[in-house]
């Protein structure tokens, strides 16, 4: 079974040389620690950065340097800062090739909920709400299970939804996932994690075409 940084390890294969990539709040941040280095891709965070580099070392933060989540981060070479209106003008012209978001859940639909629980405070919706209704590609990166081991890939979301019908691919702690029309299409599975186990753990729909690979990371 994968830690977080493990998720954002195979999560990193997905991205390709010359995307630009917004990363959401969380595990969605350590994304750029694990980009090959063969490659040239631009991280965009949507409180007005493009060209983000990985996390700094203990003693480099940057107090004014920060992502979307306030957390200190680097930049590359050619990096810009702007405001947010040309930040969001770039996610809703569509200039973003890959959305990496993490979620409470997702539905077996491709609804995404990842910004409210009822009756906990929000500062807001933040970015998310552009994010998923202007990206073409997007990558969820969460656990498969909640803290009381409930299935967070439902057949249904619970939680009040974020976006319909968007999330073309899910990485979990478990496995390696692709929302189809008929459901969850079981892609690869987790080092040392059965398909049963997986099928135990998913509420929604589960498709298991043939023999299921382990993820290779």
């Amino acid at each position: 079974m994968l830690d977080k940084n493990g998720i954002a390890k195979r999560i990193a294969k997905e991205v390709q040389d010359g995307f630009y990539v917004n990363l959401g709040i969380g595990i969605p941040t350590l994304v750029a620690n694990y980009v090959r280095d063969d490659i040239e891709v631009e991280f965009q965070s949507e409180n007005g950065v493009l060209g983000m580099g990985p996390f700094p070392y203990e003693g480099e933060e940057d107090a004014d340097v920060i992502n979307a989540g306030k957390q200190t981060i680097t930049t590359l070479p050619g990096a810009s800062f702007f405001d947010s209106a040309m930040s969001f003008s770039m996610i809703r012209g569509k200039h973003v090739d890959l959305t990496i978001l993490g979620a409470m859940e997702v539905a077996e639909t491709g609804d995404i909920a990842n910004w409210k629980i009822p009756g906990k405070m929000v500062k807001g919706m933040g970015g998310a709400m552009d994010l998923v209704a202007s990206a073409e590609n997007i990558i969820v990166a969460m656990m498969h299970t909640n803290k009381r081991g409930e299935s967070k890939l439902l057949k249904k979301c619970t939680l009040p939804l974020t976006g319909v019908g968007c999330v073309k691919k899910i990485v979990t702690n478990m496995a390696v996932i692709e929302v189809v029309e008929q459901g969850f299409k079981l892609l690869e599975r987790a080092p040392g994690v059965s398909v049963e186990a997986i099928k135990q753990a998913t509420e929604g729909h589960l498709i298991i075409e043939g023999t299921i690979p382990e993820m290779n990371i």
